[in-house]
């Protein structure tokens, strides 16, 4: 079966559906949050649309309360399982997309949108695959289920609480990093970094400082109240962003500034991508502050994180042959002159981190810069050996349909649901070479790899799934 060319044939039909999932906003929504409805309207909009679509095809659709669902086909005992999520995270600055981010415009090759390779361009793609085998008429002896969760970018409680009901795939993917495939996922904690020192607001020059809405996104705006400062603080403001290449603004308020800092949103497994803004903003200000609180804040983010992502001033770098460095993303920073301030921080440790060692160690430093570290949350990393003949029958897949036979398997710093099965990994659907724009203004997939990875797809769900034919020998 040419699973290529098969998916070229059904391409606008893979382009159409990928545009009604992206022009669903499916952001947590604490807002719309209920008993009923646990991320908020959008998310669960996206998952009722998806399991519409596998209704209309006729196969088995599950709700599990909300919070995740699946679609099903084939028969067996054995279940295969494709995870896939159609929550997204915030747009930032919707002045920095080049087309409405909710929109799945098509341009020069590529379709724009919030979503768009993480992670609804690949679910289109591995449903599409899913079609392509049914209307195949292929047997199957597995049953193939693609579960579809709604929190994945928040926390994944979409799948902690599918799981507790529904069971774990025997084998699976997911479909939401890059190919060939990653056999080695960091682990992820959530570290909050506290200043418990507070001030007098009629003293300090800091009176808040506000940057980053996830922990798994690189700030791209910081923006920051000060006062009592001296009368050159306008001219070195513009030569710091002169000097960093930075956009920034100055307003005056009464007697005090308002102060902001653009920077470029990333992913948090990649912070040398991004700019972050807080860091910025805080390197700036270092210069600027000498009160006591002020001065305690901005000097401990800038002497930890400014030009370094890994940690290296409490003692948290490391890294490893099987998944590279140990990186740390302040993702969301704030502080109020009356309360102190905060940092929550996402790091993505190597998948041999001596974790308690160096969190002890972290702490007693962290200290004696007065604050206090604590672990708000930790997922611990994900390894299924390469030498193992579930991966090594995903790699011949890939390296069949692409031809390419050099690139290595990978490890990556994000977390995918592959982490939460007991024989998964990441499959795709990025390809060598392509630049990693999740999280990013102006999000794309690349209309022509959407179509080879369901081809991809398709042909892994008949490897792995499909019934084997033995032939007889004639005698």
């Amino acid at each position: 079966m040419d699973w290529l060319q098969a998916a070229r044939e059904r391409q606008d039909e893979l382009i159409q559906e990928l545009q009604e999932l992206v022009q669903i906003n499916s952001v947590l929504d604490e807002n719309t949050i209920t008993t009923e409805v646990p991320f908020g309207e959008g998310p669960l909009q996206a998952l009722e649309w998806l399991l519409a679509k596998g209704q209309n095809e006729g196969l088995l659709t599950k709700n599990v309360d909300n919070y995740a669902g699946h679609i099903e086909m084939g028969t067996g005992e054995d279940l295969l399982g494709i995870l896939c999520h159609v929550d997204v995270v915030p747009i930032g600055e919707e002045a920095d997309w080049t087309y409405p981010p909710f929109s799945g415009t098509v341009a020069d090759g590529k379709l724009f949108a919030r979503g768009a390779i993480d992670d609804k361009g690949p679910t289109i793609a591995a449903w599409m695959a899913m079609k392509l085998v049914k209307d195949a008429g292929i047997p199957l002896e597995k049953r193939v289920r693609m579960i579809i969760g709604t929190d994945e970018e928040t926390g994944f409680r979409c799948v902690d609480h599918y799981f507790k009901q529904e069971e774990m795939p025997t084998i699976g993917f997911a479909p939401d990093a890059d190919f060939p495939l990653i056999n080695a996922e960091k682990g992820i904690a959530e570290l909050v970094f506290s200043q418990n020192k507070v001030g007098d607001a009629t003293k300090e020059q800091l009176l808040l400082f506000n940057a980053g809405k996830r922990p798994n996104m690189v700030p791209d705006f910081a923006k920051a109240t000060i006062q009592h400062v001296t009368a050159s603080f306008e001219q070195n403001f513009q030569t710091f962003l002169s000097k960093n290449q930075l956009e920034g603004s100055l307003l005056m308020e009464e007697s005090r500034y308002i102060i902001t800092i653009k920077g470029k949103a990333a992913h948090a497994m990649e912070p040398d991508k991004g700019v972050n803004a807080a860091v910025y903003l805080a390197a700036f200000l270092q210069q600027e502050v000498t009160t006591e609180a002020s001065k305690q804040f901005v000097d401990f983010i800038a002497d930890v994180f400014y030009q370094d992502h890994y940690g290296s001033q409490l003692d948290l770098q490391f890294e490893d042959t099987m998944s590279g460095q140990t990186t740390l993303n302040p993702g969301i920073v704030s502080y109020d002159v009356h309360k102190g301030g905060s940092l929550v921080i996402s790091m993505r440790y190597s998948v041999s981190y001596p974790f308690d060692e160096k969190i002890t160690a972290a702490q007693r430093l962290t200290v004696e810069k007065g604050f206090s570290l604590d672990i708000q949350d930790d997922s611990k990393p994900h390894y299924v050996s390469e030498d193992d003949p579930f991966i090594q029958t995903l790699a011949a897949i890939y390296r069949r349909q692409t031809g390419d036979t050099e690139t290595p398997l990978l490890s990556t710093g994000g977390g995918t649901y592959a982490r939460v099965m007991k024989k998964g990994v990441a499959f795709g659907m990025l390809f060598p070479g392509e630049p990693d724009v999740a999280h990013r203004a102006d999000e794309f997939v690349v209309v022509e790899n959407l179509v080879k990875a369901a081809a991809i797809y398709a042909e892994a769900i008949v490897e792995l799934a499909g019934k084997k034919i033995t032939q007889r020998r004639k005698g």
